[in-house]
């Protein structure tokens, strides 16, 4: 492996019915760019009559990135927001102060014959300190909003930031970039040299990188301001992600994200307390985990 390249590996983790690979945060480097957490959903097909149920939970000092290559989910927020999500759509939640959100499979797709399938990848994006305690928000923008870059045998599209002199419509707080990258066999595409961290992770196929071939669950972080191309060594689908350094260290605690640990242990007790917003149409929550 070239000294101008990691590799992160995913570690799959169970979340009953179905499975994910967790890159980030890893051990020795919590963020690339911006990008503090980062999940590769699938793929699964649920038995009909099952699916995904994540029940309303908080989040705080965050961005979550909802994007799926199959299947599809109901977002509802604390904002009254009931927005489905379908592959190729941009779901953009700004957490800020506090949010409470769910995603569920909808009943059309889980009641299907052949049951209801999910891939796809979800991201946090760590917001500044200077707006960490930003008001919430949420956008939605569907798959042909989004700009698109062609090259010989690639077809990229920009989820969000700025990347080869376009830029997608997601309000973002910092430079960064984050890109669905399509190839085929023997397609090659560079990096974006204008942000100083950068990766790619390989969602399907395999691809080579400065010689070295990776596949499925890996992430490869590349050096600051090394060129770096991603070549194609059958089809494959790619993920290109990064952007500007953040400003300082960030801490962690279930879904809460801050660069104050005093404001975690606040959000603690708001949750406990009931302090967040309710989620219209749901009547139930995920619980303060324990520690």
């Amino acid at each position: 492996m070239s000294a101008a390249l990691r590799v992160l590996e995913g570690r799959p983790r169970d979340l009953g019915g179905f499975s994910v690979r967790r890159v980030l945060p890893a051990d020795g480097l919590q963020t690339v760019g911006p990008f503090i957490f980062f999940d590769h959903m699938g793929p699964a097909v649920f038995a009909p009559g099952s699916g995904v149920d994540v029940r309303p939970h908080p989040h705080i000092g965050l961005a979550t990135v909802t994007y799926l290559f199959e299947g599809e989910f109901m977002h509802r927020d604390s904002l009254g927001t009931a927005q489905l999500i379908r592959p190729g759509d941009v779901n953009w939640m700004v957490a800020g102060r506090g949010i409470v959100h769910s995603e569920r499979t909808p009943a059309e797709a889980r009641n299907a014959p052949a049951g209801a399938a999910i891939h796809g990848i979800q991201t946090w994006v760590a917001l500044p300190q200077s707006h960490e305690e930003t008001e919430p928000s949420f956008e939605h923008h569907p798959a042909r909003t989004l700009p698109e870059i062609r090259s010989e045998g690639a077809v990229l599209r920009l989820i969000a930031g700025e990347a080869f002199g376009r830029r997608a419509p997601a309000a973002v707080f910092a430079p960064m970039f984050y890109l669905d990258s399509v190839l085929q066999p023997g397609a090659a595409v560079a990096l974006p040299q204008e942000h100083v961290e950068r990766a790619a992770y390989v969602a399907e196929g395999e691809i080579e990188m400065e010689g070295v071939r990776y596949g499925v669950g890996e992430m490869v972080v590349a050096a600051d301001s090394v060129a770096v191309t991603v070549r194609a060594v059958g089809p494959a689908h790619v993920m290109l992600l990064g952007g500007a350094p953040l400003d300082g260290q960030r801490f962690i605690w279930w879904n809460f994200v801050s660069s104050s640990r005093e404001r975690i242990e606040q959000a603690k007790r708001d949750w406990r307390e009931d302090k967040f917003g309710l989620v219209p149409g749901e009547v139930e929550r995920i619980p303060l985990p324990e520690g």
